[in-house]
């Protein structure tokens, strides 16, 4: 999907669907006025703006009381997504919806937690309860605990993606920055979570404390781990990816990894040299145990992506881990996909790329991505 496409995804069509469902929900609903506000000056907006403009729709022509607005919202909703994690078009349209709450819904707090709780089986609150936590801190965690223990994966998800300090494209939860040990209390409930998108969400939020607090992680993790199932894990050796890459010797020895390995890389392959937007790269190399023991390698890669100000910024990606016996040898492949996507959006520019075995870092060489 194209930057372009994405941004277009909030187009007439789509503007006039919401209105549809909105009438189903309130037949008083003016569609057409609410259609007309909505396009006014749409296309001069990205993707947030979009959304944006669209919540202040919202607020214009659906009933003034928050409590009834958010009853008409609930009403027009349409099937919850599966617990998979993947959002799509259908899932987009909600964005309005969730960013209407945020800062329409703010001072009804008993509503908006009941259509937030709605909003995320479709879409994601991740971003609109931080306002939330933010303003009611005591009462929205005391509802993320009771969301933690919920049958419904979507809750408990909800309950460790919207407390990450650090969530990407949101702004940080400094309180939690500051002391996550409530932040712990949840993801303790949620650790060995049934569901991947939970524990997968318990990971990343572990991975945004470590940045802030890596002492507190490793010993979460350590502790964690005592027979600990293969999916928990999977939870912490995704938890402690960031520390892994910086080398850290407790991170490395909690995941069984050897510390400063004797490794030879040989045979690097990158191809092609020139690659087109939306296209991808392969890279391939042989990787050796030099040692005279063997040793347990956590074998990962960073992309060193151009952004929009020309520089780069790396995304560490897992390859797999595995024991190696003196003078053993394999050879691993990877690809690189320059596809544009709701989550990434890709640059020209050259783009490095370096092997990471156990948080040691090898140049295999990069490619240049053009337009």
């Amino acid at each position: 999907m194209s930057t372009s496409a994405m941004k277009d995804i909030f187009d007439l069509a789509l503007v006039r669907e919401i209105a549809a469902a909105l009438l189903v929900a309130d037949a008083s609903f003016d569609a057409d006025a609410f259609v007309a506000c909505s396009m006014d000056g749409l296309s001069r907006l990205e993707l947030t703006g979009r959304a944006a403009h669209i919540a202040d729709a919202l607020h214009d022509y659906l009933p003034e009381q928050f409590s009834e607005a958010a009853a008409v919202i609930e009403a027009s909703l349409g099937p919850e997504l599966p617990v998979t994690g993947e959002i799509g078009r259908a899932a987009l349209r909600y964005m309005p919806h969730v960013l209407f709450v945020q800062k329409y819904g703010i001072d009804d707090f008993e509503s908006a937690m009941r259509i937030q709780a709605e909003l995320t089986r479709r879409f994601t609150a991740e971003f609109s309860i931080r306002a939330f936590l933010v303003k009611y801190p005591e009462r929205t965690y005391e509802q993320m605990l009771a969301w933690a223990d919920d049958d419904d994966a979507h809750l408990r998800r909800l309950a460790s993606e919207g407390t990450r300090p650090r969530l990407p494209w949101a702004p940080r939860l400094c309180a939690f920055q500051k002391d996550p040990r409530p932040v712990l209390e949840l993801l303790e409930r949620l650790r060995d979570d049934p569901v991947l998108y939970v524990r997968r969400s318990v990971a990343n939020n572990l991975n945004d404390i470590a940045k802030d607090h890596p002492a507190l992680v490793i010993e979460t993790c350590r502790r964690w781990m005592k027979n600990s199932s293969a999916e928990r894990t999977w939870t912490v050796r995704r938890a402690l990816r960031s520390l892994v890459t910086a080398s850290n010797r407790d991170a490395i020895s909690i995941l069984g990894g050897t510390y400063n390995p004797s490794v030879c890389l040989s045979g690097i392959t990158v191809t092609p040299q020139r690659v087109t937007l939306g296209g991808a790269a392969q890279v391939s190399f042989e990787l050796e145990n030099t040692a005279r023991q063997s040793q347990h390698l956590l074998i990962g890669y960073a992309v060193h992506f151009v952004n929009a100000y020309k520089t780069t910024r790396a995304k560490v990606f897992k390859l797999r881990s595995r024991t190696m016996q003196p003078g053993e040898k394999v050879t691993l492949s990877f690809t690189v996909s320059l596809a544009t996507m709701t989550t990434r959006r890709h640059f020209p520019g050259y783009h490095r790329i370096d092997a990471i075995i156990n948080g040691e870092t090898h140049p295999l060489g990069g490619f240049d991505l053009i337009a």
